[in-house]
């Protein structure tokens, strides 16, 4: 059996989700037909948009779905910052240089297509936004649109959302928040974040959610847009969800995600604290047998699942398959990399360096994760690293800290 600390990757799916979804397909018809079957698709569609919603704490009529984090991200950075050009005549995007591929590879498209000026906003050592440069950016006069993690996907550090939200406000700019990885795992309130908007169209207007990162199906995902907000859609045909998102709706994976993010919130406090625990153990117990391990963003508020180490003088590859041949499931970083593995953006972005970058290894707990998993995780990392550091890292080259477009 495997040994899997890799849930910021995905979630093994919920028995109840995929329950939702078997019996969602039961329901045939098309959600955009006016026949009593298409109605009934239509009603189960509705009911999870609004429970959706309820988990967000958003309007039913703000929830787009989508095909999973990545096509939300897409949206919500490219619909905002299409519609704001036109408007204002604005052409940079405000973003810090640790963002999830998602956006960094949407942004350099921007830049090499769309003559996007990307702003690239510093982090510091535990990968936290510079608040400060964040400010300074938003409000520079030319921002068409800002974006940011809510919780970093490699460190797993929480960023301030409230105030990077009130700077955006301040500075009449629309932010969009990729939440793919905070959602069901922190408090999360759309409707609490964007209290310092108002009715505008500024400050927090889009953020996106994904159903695989708490138990959910894979290809299920949803934009939050808000009422306010200008989005230019990339998907055109049918005039579906506001306009913002053309296709037939998947009443299936829009229920399966419902069900799973429900459960996700509800559980969230006891949750949290019992992965959190889990965490800590495993922490503890590696630095005390590891004396050389490196914690990154040990003093930050993190995701209680994670857990971000960089071993001095190991290849984080060889650790990954080291460990993998022992039936344990880790990660050197985000998995969004086509299955190859990559010196973390992230780590340089913070200022550690090339080593570090080659040496970091990401451990995330979750829902499944039990004490016997700790154990075997505890158990092989130690041998794993020594055989490791034998091997020494290797000399290929690695590119600069910062993304480079143009």
């Amino acid at each position: 059996m495997v040994v899997y600390v890799d849930h910021a990757a995905t979630t093994p799916l919920r028995a109840e989700a995929r329950d939702a979804w078997l019996a969602a397909t039961e329901t045939v018809g098309n959600a955009s037909s006016i026949h009593t079957a298409g109605q009934s698709a239509r009603r189960l569609l509705e009911e999870s948009r609004e429970r959706l919603a309820a988990a967000l704490d958003c309007d039913p009529v703000e929830v787009v779905f989508t095909s999973g984090g990545t096509e939300s991200v897409n949206l919500g950075i490219t619909g905002l910052y299409r519609a704001r050009r036109e408007t204002t005549g604005r052409t940079a995007i405000v973003a810090p240089l640790a963002e999830h591929h998602a956006t960094l590879d949407t942004l350099g498209w921007l830049d090499a297509h769309e003559v996007a000026e990307i702003e690239w906003v510093p982090v510091d050592r535990d990968a936290r936004v510079d608040l400060d440069a964040w400010r300074g950016a938003v409000g520079g006069g030319d921002a068409a649109v800002a974006t940011l993690l809510a919780a970093n996907n490699e460190i797993g550090t929480l960023q301030p959302l409230v105030q990077a939200a009130a700077a955006s406000v301040e500075a009449d700019v629309p932010l969009h928040v990729d939440a793919v990885g905070a959602f069901g795992h922190v408090p999360l309130s759309f409707r609490g974040l964007r209290a310092a908007s108002g009715s505008r169209s500024a400050g927090l207007v889009a953020m996106s959610v994904a159903a695989h990162k708490l138990g959910g199906p894979v290809g299920v995902g949803a934009l939050v847009v808000a009422r306010e907000a200008r989005v230019e859609p990339l998907l055109h045909g049918g005039g579906q969800q506001r306009g913002l998102r053309a296709g037939t709706q998947d009443a299936a994976g829009a229920a399966a995600f419902t069900v799973a993010a429900e459960l996700a919130v509800g559980e969230l406090a006891s949750e949290s604290v019992r992965i959190g625990s889990l965490r800590d153990r495993l922490e503890s117990a590696l630095r005390g047998r590891i004396p050389e391990l490196r914690v990154s963003g040990a003093d930050a508020e993190r995701l209680p699942g994670h857990l971000h180490l960089v071993f001095p003088g190991a290849q984080g590859d060889s650790l990954l398959l080291l460990l993998d041949a022992a039936g344990i499931a880790v990660s050197t970083g985000s998995a969004c990399q086509a299955g190859v593995p990559e010196p973390s953006h992230v780590v340089r972005a913070m200022g550690l360096g090339e080593g570090a970058a080659r040496s970091a290894l990401r451990l995330t707990l979750g829902r499944t994760t039990t004490d016997a998993d700790v154990d075997a995780v505890i158990g092989a990392l130690p041998a794993a690293f020594e055989r490791a550091r034998a091997a020494g890292l290797s000399s290929r080259r690695v590119p600069g800290s910062a993304p480079s477009f143009g």
